[in-house]
């Protein structure tokens, strides 16, 4: 036999604490795993959404184009829609502008002020901007239009993230 007695308080203190230990553990886990699983969760999804917009059809008038996509916060999967107006410039290249007014948040149009025909209007407080999507001044939109980076494939039209446009 052992020199070291332990006495009757001491074993259940011990076999106490590490039930206690082991139920804690059991509580944490789920709670830990909960917090830190979507952070490690890779990202299925691409940077640019397909739109049903073919390049080849668009033209110097703006157009407005829809597109859907996956929005995954944490559990909870849902399906967004976007709109964004595209055009071609003079130059031929693609113009893709956010509808969002800068004022406030509310949607643009195009062409819609028969007071300032050729413009985004926006009808919350008048705001206007120009076909490139630059505001214009003396009405409430400080900052223009933000764009979305695009590309091209298999004809069709592919839309990133909306961004600020870039000062000069």
């Amino acid at each position: 036999m052992s020199k070291h007695r332990v006495s009757r308080r001491q074993f259940l203190n011990y076999t106490l604490t590490g039930v206690g230990g082991f139920m804690a553990a059991g509580m944490l886990m789920p709670m830990v795993r909960f917090a830190v699983d979507p952070v490690l969760k890779a990202d299925a999804g691409g940077d640019f959404i397909p739109t049903k917009q073919k390049v080849a059809e668009l033209t110097s008038e703006p157009v407005r184009v829809d597109f859907s996509h996956d929005q995954k916060d944490a559990w909870y999967e849902s399906e967004v829609t976007n709109t964004a107006w595209v055009y071609k410039d003079d130059n031929g290249k693609i113009v893709a502008l956010s509808p969002v007014c800068k004022h406030l948040g509310c949607v643009v149009d195009w062409n819609t002020d028969k007071a300032n025909p050729n413009q985004f209007f926006c009808p919350c407080h008048f705001g206007r901007y120009t076909k490139d999507g630059t505001n214009v001044p003396g009405t409430p939109p400080m900052k223009p239009l933000d764009v979305y980076p695009f590309k091209e494939k298999d004809g069709f039209l592919y839309l990133g993230k909306a961004k600020p446009r870039e000062e000069a």
